[in-house]
């Protein structure tokens, strides 16, 4: 229980947090920039894309190192989300709200590659556009539905990401681990049908 993982540790904090800050940044300030500075539907949305376009590969690396750091410490700690009351549920917790902050991250950029070549003025742009037409009031309603989707569900992970470091207090262990193990103790009752006879 004392052993260090400060790197795992970091990497699932510091990943986490530019996930969310990134979105919440995105959602509140980039896109309220653009719609501000951009005048028409085509230029607010070439704006806001070549922002999101430039925050990708970083938002990409800050995933990675969070879900690197989260399978590894989920790896160390096995012992203790199987022995400790309420680990487990609230492990599942975070890998359900994980997997729905992936699907909005990657949902979000499909719908904001999609926008972005309706609104460009490339040639080729132009072309793939009309080979893959879209409805492009909805595709844009469902993105800025998206884009703070995001931030809600990395914030809701931050928050039980608090709720994990309050649950690896000692006095929280200790109090976990007995409930688990009387949780587990009529279970095994059964197997001994006559012990209160003999005692």
């Amino acid at each position: 229980m004392s052993e260090r993982n400060t790197t795992l540790r970091s990497l699932h904090d510091v990943g986490l947090a530019a996930w969310f800050g990134g979105s919440l940044m995105g959602a509140v300030g980039l896109n309220g920039a653009a719609r501000d500075e951009g005048g028409t539907w085509a230029t607010t949305a070439r704006i806001a894309s070549t922002g999101w376009g430039k925050w990708t590969p970083v938002n990409a690396a800050a995933i990675a190192a969070h879900l690197f750091g989260s399978g590894g410490l989920l790896a160390v700690n096995a012992p203790r989300v199987a022995a400790q009351q309420g680990v487990a549920a609230s492990t599942l917790a975070k890998t359900v709200l994980t997997g729905a902050a992936l699907a909005a991250t990657a949902y979000s950029r499909f719908l904001g590659k999609k926008i972005e070549l309706a609104a460009s003025s490339k040639t080729e742009d132009v072309e793939k556009a009309a080979e893959h037409p879209i409805d492009v009031d909805k595709a844009q309603r469902h993105l800025s539905c998206m884009q703070w989707t995001v931030p809600a569900l990395t914030g809701g992970l931050l928050v039980l990401n608090a709720l994990h470091g309050e649950q690896q207090r000692p006095a929280s262990q200790m109090h976990g681990m007995l409930q688990r193990a009387r949780a587990m103790t009529p279970a095994m009752l059964p197997s001994f049908p006559d012990w209160h006879v003999r005692h």
